[in-house]
């Protein structure tokens, strides 16, 4: 079993940056791929970016791509998103998941480990 958990989400205004961060614990950490999908109020949940367990590849969705940027530190079992230039479209609970593959993976059904989700806030 691993536990994922977020934090770092909050309220910032349009063109401002916020950094999630995502903890796991209960295996090897780089055993796993990790990815950030995000939920707004009344639409399917979406991927946003991903990282291969190893760190060396990553992935992003067309509308974040050049802004947010996600990394992992495979000893402090941690990965990150910074999220720049933030829009108000970015509003949405962000969760970070595990996948015991160590890939790169775009669909919420390849992982296997979910946070409980941390809100963040865009205002024009």
């Amino acid at each position: 079993q691993v536990r994922v958990v977020e934090s770092g989400g909050g309220l910032v205004q349009a063109g401002g940056s916020l950094r999630l961060s995502c903890a796991a614990s209960g295996r090897t950490f780089s055993d796993y791929a990790m990815g950030w999908f995000r939920q707004a109020p009344g639409k399917e949940r979406e991927f946003v970016a991903t990282i291969s367990g190893s760190g060396i590849s990553t992935y992003y969705a067309d509308s974040v791509k050049g802004r947010f940027t996600i990394s992992r530190v495979n000893a402090k079992n941690t990965v990150t998103l910074q999220m720049n230039s933030l829009k108000p479209e970015d509003t949405a609970v962000y969760y970070c998941a595990a996948s015991s593959g160590r890939g790169i993976y775009l669909l919420g059904r390849n992982y296997d480990y979910w946070g409980q989700g941390t809100q963040v806030a865009v205002s024009s």
